[in-house]
């Protein structure tokens, strides 16, 4: 795959005046893929703030985990008079038809985290391979050989196979030298804790409990694993995941999770909302937007982007959350005793 990637996490755009001829002002929509998510919460405050720094305003739809939902809300956000979209894409495959209708209309479409394989999207995530790469290698490093587990993330997400594909080039190596063996895999139909804890369940049933480590692709289905885990006796063991959720870096204090690729929301938020009105003013003119960079997808789809860059949050270095102001120490440090710094 070819990729240049943008190694900061902060994006500045150059705003046009936010109002059109006519005087209106701008307007940005945001389709949200499924809202009960813990950290879209902080994504969306981002967005918000940023909208209101350029003196734009905010709309929004949750498509609760239904792409034809997600079709029927672009829609109404279309009919709302949007002039720039911003879609979390629930399936990937399914969301053309919104591309469509937005272009239609002349109106810049954001695929904002998870990849629309559509030129017509600017792409703005992390760098979702590399995500995989420091899940891999922090619990590498604290396992280095026996058997592994891999808890992928949803099918119908893009960024499932770009995390497995990050996960796989560190972990090849330990492979192919036969220290470690991957013994159970499993993608997680929507990133349900629920989904992730039962593939865990049905995986240890099937390995008679004899797994030493396992690659999950986030802190939502870390938690599910953990939970599998924990339910057989087996707390304790390496388990990866993403997203810096406070539960999760919770965990990381425990002992229970060993490590949350952190992907600072704020940042990833703030970048949506300046890039989306950048293109509205740009008309869409996405090579324009301050930052930008070519890439071209692994289906060879020509897209321009934006990464920024994830931070591994492990046992040795979860002050920096505390210090980002990202979580409050008494929530790092609930129910732990004696832990790692901040929590010592």
């Amino acid at each position: 795959m070819k990729k240049l990637m943008m190694a900061t996490a902060i994006v500045s755009a150059s705003f046009a005046t936010p109002a059109f001829a006519d005087g209106h002002g701008i307007t940005v929509g945001v389709s949200w893929s499924n809202f009960q998510e813990e950290r879209w919460k902080t994504d969306e405050a981002a967005i918000k703030a940023a909208l209101d720094a350029a003196g734009a305003s905010y709309v929004s739809a949750d498509a609760q985990s239904s792409s034809a939902k997600q079709l029927a809300d672009v829609e109404s956000l279309i009919a709302q008079g949007v002039d720039a979209l911003i879609i979390l894409a629930q399936d990937s495959a399914a969301i053309g038809p919104a591309v469509d209708a937005a272009s239609d209309e002349g109106i810049p479409v954001i695929g904002y985290d998870r990849l629309i394989e559509d030129s017509r999207a600017f792409y703005l995530t992390f760098d979702n391979v590399e995500v995989g790469r420091m899940q891999a290698r922090a619990v590498l490093e604290a396992q280095p050989e026996g058997n592994y587990v891999m808890i992928k993330g949803s099918p119908t997400d893009p960024n499932a196979d770009f995390l497995r594909g990050g996960q796989q080039e560190v972990l090849q190596a330990a492979i192919d030298s036969g220290a470690i063996t991957i013994v159970g895999e499993a993608y997680t139909d929507g990133w349900v804790p629920a989904n992730a804890q039962r593939n865990m369940e049905q995986i240890l049933t099937s390995i008679d409990n004899d797994v030493d480590a396992v690659v999950a692709s986030n802190d939502g289905t870390a938690g599910g694993v953990v939970a599998a885990l924990t339910a057989q006796g087996l707390e304790g063991l390496p388990v990866s995941g993403q997203d810096g959720d406070h539960a999760a870096l919770n965990r990381v204090a425990l002992g229970t999770q060993t490590v949350s690729v952190w992907k600072d929301a704020r940042e990833l938020g703030k970048a949506a909302g300046e890039i989306a009105v950048a293109l509205a003013g740009l008309d869409g003119a996405m090579a324009d937007v301050d930052g930008s960079q070519s890439w071209t997808s692994p289906a060879g789809t020509e897209m321009t982007a934006v990464f920024l860059a994830p931070v591994p949050i492990t046992a040795d270095n979860l002050s920096v959350v505390v210090d980002a102001g990202w979580i409050s120490q008494e929530s790092l440090c609930q129910g732990v005793s004696n832990g790692p710094a901040p929590c010592n």
